[in-house]
């Protein structure tokens, strides 16, 4: 069975996208099978893994809103050992569909999600940088959560809005839902900053914090606008080196 993690934190432009394409490119690396599921109706862990959106007649949206099974929307290999479940703007609307489920809403994304579950090692849910239902359903259905946290100064604003929603699924549908790691991301090791940052998160995180941390490289944040991970643009850089040890901590995490 696979194990699901979601990949998520509400703060916007923390690297949660490129997180959760390069960790599934380099646990495809380990010969793990991987689908990679975009629920973010920006849609850009579909674009930055390399799929054109124009190609795209159905998505995520219409998965959640039961129009079709999640098996029908599945890209296959859209990188060795990566299997892409896409999104689209559409997704914007799940929502209010969501909302209109009341009792069934929290629980919608795993009962599309187990029809294939077994066919993968890992599950990765790239999640929108909100709150909302859509988010909620992934942390309803995930084994873990992945939580990137930029090096910079506001890093911990909004934190803890995030692990009282963690606190809230745990008590309420997902009792068994655990803290999968917290990466450091654009970390910036010529700065005082990036030190103080990863202190005071390691102060609330204690062991959960990844040794690993995603330094701040131009590559990184080049290779999603050429539908590249980090290993196919920047195969021997140092953010192919970081997420290649991020890999093997999170493989070490699940007795790999």
């Amino acid at each position: 069975m696979g194990k699901i993690i979601a990949v998520t934190n509400q703060k916007g432009g923390v690297g949660k996208t490129t997180t959760s394409i390069n960790l599934a490119a380099g646990l495809a690396l380990h010969g793990k099978k991987i689908l990679l599921i975009d629920i973010d109706p920006q849609g850009n862990a579909t674009t930055g893994i390399g799929t054109n959106k124009d190609d795209i007649s159905e998505s995520m949206y219409d998965v959640l809103i039961g129009q079709v099974p999640l098996k029908n929307i599945i890209i296959p290999n859209i990188i060795p050992n990566v299997d892409l479940a896409p999104a689209t703007i559409s997704l914007a609307g799940a929502d209010i569909y969501l909302m209109e489920q009341s009792e069934d809403s929290q629980s919608l994304l795993l009962d599309r999600i187990k029809p294939v579950r077994d066919n993968y090692d890992f599950i990765l849910i790239d999640c929108p940088p909100s709150l909302g239902l859509i988010n909620r359903n992934a942390l309803g259905c995930a084994d873990s959560v992945l939580i990137p946290i930029q090096a910079e100064y506001y890093a911990l604003e909004g934190l803890a809005q995030l692990l009282s929603s963690i606190r809230f699924v745990q008590k309420m549908f997902n009792k068994n839902l655990t803290i999968e790691g917290i990466v450091l991301t654009m970390f910036d090791s010529r700065t005082k900053l990036s030190f103080e940052v990863m202190s005071e998160v390691k102060k609330y995180f204690n062991e959960k914090v990844y040794k690993t941390y995603i330094p701040r490289n131009i590559k990184i944040s080049e290779s999603p606008s050429h539908g590249l991970s980090i290993f196919d643009y920047d195969k021997g850089g140092a953010g192919a080196i970081a997420y290649r040890e991020l890999t093997k901590e999170v493989l070490a995490n699940n007795g790999n």
